[in-house]
C-alpha cells in the first residue's frame, strides 16, 4: 500500500519501503521552477517526513518530460531584485534546503532533464546524486552569466563536494554539462538510464548519511575578470573563503552577494536580456537575426582594431576608419597580433586567419559607406568630437544602418539627438580584450527605436557574442 499527498506543485509517496519520493509536477506547465509557493510547498512536505519516524530514505525527483528543475523563477527575482525583496527570498530558500540537507534519514536527487541553479542547489542539499544518460540531461549553476550567485548553498556547498577549484570552475563559467561530463566532475554520483533512475536513486539511499568535510583552504584557480559582471568576483571570493568559514558563514555570504548584486541595473539588465535571448531562441521575435555581411568600425584604438578583428573573423568585411594614419598603423599591428595568438592556440587555421585579415579594409579618408548594414563608432571619449562623428555618419550611411557606439560612460540620448535619427543609435559595449571577452552590454537610448534594439540583439546573437556573456538595456522597461 501506498500513501500518496497531492500538492499544488509537488507530490508526495511514501512506499511501503518507507522511501519518501517528493515529484515536483508543477500543474498547467512543461518546468519546474522555484518561486515563493513551491518552496511554501516543499517546507510543508519537510513538516511531514521530519515528523515521521517510520521513514528510511527521501528521493527528489521530478515528473516533466525534459526538465528536473530549471531554477529559480526569474521573472520573480527581478521583481524582487527591484523591490528590495530579494534577500527575504533567498534567506527563505536557505532555510527550507538547509532542513532538506539536515534530516536524519538519508536524500537523494533523482535528476532527469535539465537541472539548473537552485534546481542543481536543491539536489546538493541532498546526501547522493544520480542522473539519466538522456540528453535532455543537462547540469549546472549557471548564475554568474546571469550577474548572481548561487545563493541557495551552490557556492556553499560544492567546494564541501568536490573542492575549491572544481567548485570555481563549474560557478565561474556557468556552464550546463550533460550527464557523463557531469559525473566526471563529480556534480552526480551516477549515471544511468532513465527507466532505472529511481531504482538506483533507492540504492543510493543504503549508503546511509554522507559525510562532506569541509573543503581546504586555498586555490589554484585565478581570480576572473569579466570586465562589467561583478557576479564571478563575488562567487570567487565565497569559494575562496570556504575552507576558513562555516556553513551558516558562507550561506550568509551568499544572501549578501546576491542581495547586493541584484541591486544593481547590470544585474537586472542582464536577467531582462535572458528574456529577450529566450525569445529569439524560440523564435517568437518580430526581428529575425540579421546576417550581418558588411559594417564599419570608426576608431582604430585597442577597442576599435579588436571590434575589427572579431567582426572580420565572423566573415563580416570591415571598414576600420581613423584620422590618424598611426593609429591606423598601430590597429592593424594589433588585429595581426590576435590573429597570430588564435593560430598558435589551435583556434584559428592559417588560412582562416588569413581570411580575417584579407577582410578588413583600413583608411584614414571620410565616404560614402553604403553598403554598411551596422557601424561600430570607438573613437575618443569626448562627446563633443563623438557628436561630430554621428553627425557625418547619419549622412554616410545607409536610411537602415544602425549606428553604434562602444561608450561605457558618455549619454547615448546626446549622441543620438546630433544625427537627426535618433532611432537608428544604440549602444553597443564591448569589453577588452574583445576577441575573448564573451559579454557586450546594449545600451537604448530613450529613442531607440525598438526595431534598433531588435536588429542590434539579433546581430549580437547570430555572431555568437552571447555565450556566458548578456547584455545591459538601459530605459529597458522590465
Amino acid at each position: 500500500m501506498t500513501a500518496t499527498v497531492t500538492a499544488p506543485m509537488i507530490r508526495r509517496e511514501i512506499g511501503n519501503d518507507g522511501i519518501c519520493v517528493l515529484t515536483f509536477d508543477r500543474p498547467d506547465s512543461g518546468a519546474n521552477i522555484f518561486d515563493a509557493p513551491t518552496m511554501r510547498n516543499l517546507s510543508d512536505h519537510l513538516d511531514t517526513i521530519e515528523k515521521d519516524p517510520s521513514l528510511r530514505g527521501v528521493i527528489v525527483t521530478s515528473a516533466k518530460k525534459s526538465i528536473f528543475i530549471a531554477g529559480a523563477d526569474l521573472k520573480t527575482l527581478l521583481k524582487q531584485a527591484q523591490t528590495g525583496e530579494l534577500r527575504a527570498f533567498i534567506a527563505e530558500g536557505q532555510k527550507v534546503f538547509n532542513r532538506l540537507a539536515a534530516l536524519q534519514v538519508p536524500t537523494v536527487a533523482a535528476i532527469h532533464g535539465a537541472c539548473a541553479g537552485g534546481g542543481y542547489e536543491i539536489t546538493l542539499a541532498c546526501d547522493y546524486r544520480v542522473a539519466s544518460n538522456d540528453p535532455a540531461t543537462k547540469i549546472g549553476l549557471p548564475e554568474t552569466t546571469l550577474g548572481l550567485v548561487p545563493a541557495w548553498g551552490g557556492a556553499t556547498r560544492l567546494p564541501r563536494l568536490l573542492g575549491a577549484d572544481i567548485a570555481a570552475e563549474v560557478i565561474l563559467k556557468g556552464k550546463l554539462y550533460g550527464a557523463e561530463q557531469a559525473l566526471k566532475l563529480g556534480l552526480v554520483d551516477e549515471v544511468i538510464a532513465r527507466e532505472q533512475l529511481l531504482e538506483a536513486a533507492r540504492k543510493k539511499l543504503d549508503g546511509g548519511k554522507r559525510k562532506i568535510s569541509a573543503p581546504k583552504s586555498g586555490m589554484t584557480v585565478v581570480p576572473p575578470t569579466t570586465g562589467g559582471n561583478a557576479a564571478p568576483g563575488r562567487a570567487y571570493e565565497i569559494i575562496r573563503r570556504s575552507g576558513d568559514s562555516s556553513i551558516d558563514e558562507s550561506l550568509a555570504m551568499e544572501v549578501d552577494a546576491i542581495s547586493e548584486l541584484g541591486a544593481t541595473d547590470a544585474t537586472q539588465n542582464l536577467i531582462r536580456n535572458f528574456f529577450l535571448a529566450e525569445k529569439y531562441r524560440k523564435g517568437s521575435s518580430k526581428i529575425a537575426p540579421e546576417k550581418v555581411a558588411h559594417a564599419a568600425v570608426i576608431g582604430a584604438g585597442i577597442m576599435g582594431s579588436g571590434i575589427a578583428q572579431w567582426l572580420s573573423s565572423r566573415g563580416v568585411s570591415v571598414i576600420l576608419r581613423d584620422i590618424d594614419s598611426e593609429a591606423i598603423d598601430r590597429g592593424l599591428a594589433n588585429i595581426e597580433k590576435t590573429y597570430a595568438d588564435a593560430v598558435k592556440r589551435g583556434l584559428l587555421s592559417v588560412d582562416k586567419a588569413q581570411e580575417g585579415r584579407a577582410r578588413i579594409v583600413a583608411s584614414t579618408q571620410p565616404g560614402m559607406m553604403r553598403a554598411v548594414q551596422i557601424v561600430i563608432e570607438a573613437a575618443s571619449e569626448k562627446l563633443e568630437i563623438k557628436k561630430k562623428i554621428f553627425l557625418d555618419l547619419a549622412a554616410e550611411t545607409p536610411p537602415k544602418a544602425i549606428l553604434a557606439t562602444n561608450t561605457s560612460a558618455l549619454p547615448i540620448d546626446d549622441l543620438a539627438t546630433t544625427t537627426g535619427v535618433p532611432e537608428r543609435v544604440i549602444g553597443l559595449h564591448f569589453f577588452n580584450p574583445v576577441s575573448r571577452m564573451k559579454l557586450i552590454e546594449v545600451v537604448v537610448g530613450r529613442q531607440t527605436s525598438d526595431e534598433t534594439r531588435d536588429r542590434a540583439v539579433a546581430f549580437r546573437a547570430a555572431d555568437r557574442k552571447t555565450a556566458g556573456g548578456g547584455a545591459r538595456f538601459s530605459g529597458f522597461p522590465g
